[in-house]
């Protein structure tokens, strides 16, 4: 029966040994940067497209993130569905509004049911910032959305340490984005930001040759086809940058990328993964009830 020596022992340990190192070292320095997240805690996108680009395979939580949106439906209905993964009931979301209202139907459809959703309305920008921070500092709650208009880099660096301080983790709904007026200065203070990661949203065509030819799903509105999003992630600490087109089906997100779009957003294989929400989704396509049409949307008519 042969013997190991413990040199052999020790040879055999030590690359595992290293290995262990150098990943507990990476994820001392994320946190270190304010990039770790909760305990180095993450949310998959569940698109091996997507999370390739993200530090651990998902999306950091416990920190800032800024959103960015063309369009303001877009955006909601973005933010509605990664909030829907992180809020509970006992641990629920908070909304702060900036002078509108939610359309809960809508927000229903990307998982995010009122039972787990808190909203505040603020009626100045500095009122706003101050709730955000006060609620990022509370254990309490899941994850915080503040509407705030292109916060600069001192008042996102103290976002970022509150979220860091309890683990809530925090975004940025930048709802002054595609406006009149804010073009340079609104750059700069883009790119100041303390956010860990950066996205750019854009309304995608919702229909496609396929789709048109489709029957209407059960409970959907005719000539709607799923909603699409041009997503962007600009900036992402310890990532790196990359663009797709994703679509919400009522279920998850896939991602439905062709030619450019998708040799930026480095497609694995070209397989679409889905990203499922915690609960059933409604067939409601909206959401929130602004006169502006929503992501990847045809205007859609408004039962009374």
């Amino acid at each position: 029966m042969p013997v190991l020596s413990p040199s052999s022992l020790s040879a055999e340990g030590a690359p595992r040994d290293r290995a262990g190192v150098i990943a507990d070292l990476r994820a001392r320095i994320r946190r270190m940067e304010g990039a770790g997240g909760e305990g180095g805690r993450t949310l998959p996108f569940g698109i091996d497209s997507v999370d390739g680009h993200l530090p651990d395979g998902g999306l950091p939580l416990g920190c800032l993130h800024a959103v960015t949106a063309e369009e303001p439906g877009a955006g909601t209905g973005f933010a509605a569905a990664l909030l829907a993964r992180l809020a509970t009931p006992k641990a629920p979301a908070l909304w702060i509004l900036r002078g509108r209202d939610l359309y809960a139907p809508g927000l229903a459809a990307y998982g995010l049911t009122p039972d787990r959703l808190l909203a505040v309305r603020a009626v100045r920008p500095g009122d706003a910032l101050w709730a955000m921070e006060e609620a990022l500092r509370c254990p309490a709650l899941s994850v915080v959305l503040g509407e705030l208009e292109r916060p600069d880099l001192t008042a996102s660096r103290r976002l970022q340490l509150a979220a860091e301080s309890s683990g809530v983790t925090g975004f940025l709904l930048e709802s002054s984005a595609g406006l009149p007026g804010g073009s340079a200065k609104g750059k700069r203070a883009e790119d100041l930001s303390a956010a860990v990661t950066r996205w750019r949203l854009n309304a995608a065509h919702s229909l496609d040759e396929e789709e048109d030819a489709a029957p209407c799903p059960a409970g959907g509105l005719p000539g709607l086809g799923t909603p699409r999003w041009s997503v962007a992630l600009e900036r992402c600490r310890g990532g790196r940058p990359g663009r797709w087109t994703l679509a919400w089906d009522g279920a998850g997100w896939r991602d439905v990328g062709t030619g450019m779009e998708a040799a930026l957003g480095q497609a694995a294989g070209g397989d679409s993964g889905l990203w499922g929400a915690r609960q059933s989704m409604a067939q409601s396509p909206m959401s929130d009830n602004r006169q502006n049409h929503s992501s990847g949307h045809r205007k859609p008519a408004i039962a009374r």
